[in-house]
């Protein structure tokens, strides 16, 4: 689905290792961390020290939209599985 959006095969291999890449500036890494915190640990409360990188790159309201849209792609995902939906664009 992401190839038919223009999303490039470098771009795809470098999530895997988002963290030591140079594709992405920091905004972007504290994001996918947020969004892999959330997906390793449902449920539980953020790390101090992944708080601390969020503060560093957003303010409040952005760190809550995020936290928003990752839990929302949780529930969407869930949902489709459950159903046996393959998603669409």
């Amino acid at each position: 689905m992401l190839r038919r959006t223009g999303v490039t095969e470098e771009y795809l291999a470098e999530l895997l290792s988002f963290r030591a890449s140079d594709l992405f500036d920091a905004p972007t890494k504290a994001a996918l961390q947020l969004a892999e915190y959330m997906t390793d640990h449902p449920g539980r409360e953020l790390a101090d020290s992944l708080f601390e990188t969020l503060c560093r790159q957003f303010d409040e309201g952005e760190i809550l939209e995020l936290a928003a849209m990752v839990g929302l792609f949780h529930y969407t995902n869930r949902f489709n599985n459950a159903f046996g939906i393959e998603p669409t664009v």
